[in-house]
């Protein structure tokens, strides 16, 4: 009895911090991307709405696959159960170096 994998996916993106849940994710035939697909947002039957949640249904509306750059992800976690999505404010002075994985020049002396 195999059940499907749901992973947690930290990213950093335009000063924020998005934690959504995806049931498949691999590697991009684009060159330093990966791929999330089939996002998972819990559906709630009840009156109490999570704005936070709400926001990140919004930006992801319509969206079937979503490609990631390599160096805004934070971390991504297999997990038994999914939690609730959120976009949380990037706090503090740290920000992720912009640099490129390739690099044409190297190997040319």
């Amino acid at each position: 009895m195999s059940k499907t994998p749901t992973y947690k996916v930290i990213f950093f993106n335009q000063g924020q911090i998005f934690e959504v849940y995806a049931r498949q994710i691999y590697q991009s035939d684009l060159y330093g991307f990966i791929e999330i697909e089939e996002l998972i947002f819990g559906e709630r039957t009840q009156i109490l709405v999570d704005p936070s949640e709400e926001k990140l249904k919004s930006e992801f509306e319509g969206v079937t696959r979503s490609y990631l750059p390599l160096h805004s992800v934070v971390r991504i976690d297999e997990v038994t159960k999914e939690g609730v999505g959120k976009i949380t404010e990037a706090k503090g002075n740290v920000s992720p170096f912009p640099m490129s994985a390739f690099n044409p020049k190297r190997g040319k002396d």
